[in-house]
């Protein structure tokens, strides 16, 4: 699959423990679901979305580097477009 940005989405507190993250993809192509969060400049990235319809598990080991943070409120976007995705509203 190549280089490609995420976001993670698992608890820090896992992380000390477990090998593994949780991540959602973050693509360019942007369709306006309600499972999308703009991202951009101001999350270290280029415009894009988190889609959190692509929900990924893989190795720590396989993250390379650090593009940015996203603020409270786009993390609460993000909240809202997983509890979308994984049908928890």
């Amino acid at each position: 699959m190549g280089e490609r940005p995420v976001v993670l989405v698992g608890r820090r507190a896992s992380y000390r423990r477990r090998t593994a993250v949780i991540a959602i993809l973050v693509t360019r192509r942007v369709r306006n679901l309600d499972t999308e969060v703009a991202l951009g400049p101001s999350e270290g990235l280029e415009p894009c979305v988190a889609n959190a319809d692509t929900i990924l598990t893989f190795e720590r080991t396989l993250l390379v580097d650090r593009a940015g943070a996203l603020d409270d409120d786009k993390m609460r976007e993000l909240d809202e477009a997983l509890r979308y995705a994984l049908d928890l509203n």
